[in-house]
């Protein structure tokens, strides 16, 4: 049986024959607030294998570098070893979630460009709010990657929200990690309604992990809705 690697909140990671792949499971538990609560989404692992893989092809194609190989299964997805930069790069079109907290805002209204935010990533710290400084500071990413991974962050937010209107989604957040491979600069880990806030364009539902967070109902069926809109497909 193949060596798990790691455990996280919502994927297990093993070694491959391979020492520069790994084999990720995506599992159906959801956490929220850092992991306070905690339950299952039916089929979520399975809906969040799919849809990255999805949209890491989609990017690919646009010329963004990731780590996704191929699909393994129906919840499994080979990927590339990376060491992984301990930065969350955090992309904003729309207030919402902690940003509307903490500037004020109402939720739902547009910023006048798209904001990027840096998060320390530290479970034991709660993923704490910092910048190119304290990046600097920790020793986190030097200054080519700390560009990169900004600048990646708004190429790829142009790419997904300009095709996601084509399918009446809109982009209102996500997260992104990056990684080392072989010195290379890949994007890594997942996109998918976990890591994403996608709204429909036309009521304003909201079809990811808000649901789950805020109590709302129907969480499964929203994270089919995105993979329907996305590839045709019906789990």
């Amino acid at each position: 049986m193949a060596q798990m690697l790691y455990e996280g909140k919502a994927k297990k990671v093993y070694a491959t024959e391979n020492p520069d792949e790994y084999l990720v499971f995506y599992k159906d538990d959801a956490t929220a607030f850092n992991g306070v609560k905690r339950g299952t989404i039916l089929n979520k692992g399975v809906l969040n294998n799919k849809i990255s893989a999805f949209f890491f092809d989609l990017l690919g194609k646009n010329g963004i570098p990731h780590h996704f190989v191929r699909l393994v299964s129906d919840r499994e997805m080979l990927v590339k070893k990376l060491t992984i930069l301990q930065i969350e790069v955090v992309v904003r079109n729309i207030a919402a979630g902690s940003l509307a907290k903490r500037i004020g805002w109402e939720e739902g209204r547009k910023l006048p460009q798209p904001v990027v935010e840096l998060y320390y990533k530290n479970d034991d710290l709660g993923d704490p709010l910092i910048n190119e400084y304290h990046a600097r500071a920790m020793g986190l990413a030097d200054d080519n990657q700390l560009k990169a991974i900004q600048e990646l962050g708004l190429k790829i937010n142009a790419i997904l929200g300009a095709y996601l209107k084509e399918k009446k989604l809109e982009l209102i957040d996500f997260k992104l990690e990056f990684g080392l491979h072989n010195g290379q600069l890949l994007l890594g880990d997942e996109i998918s309604p976990d890591t994403c806030r996608f709204w429909d364009s036309e009521t304003g539902q909201k079809l990811d992990k808000d649901r789950f967070r805020r109590d709302l109902g129907d969480v499964e069926d929203a994270y089919k809705e995105v993979l329907y809109r996305l590839t045709g497909e019906k789990l």
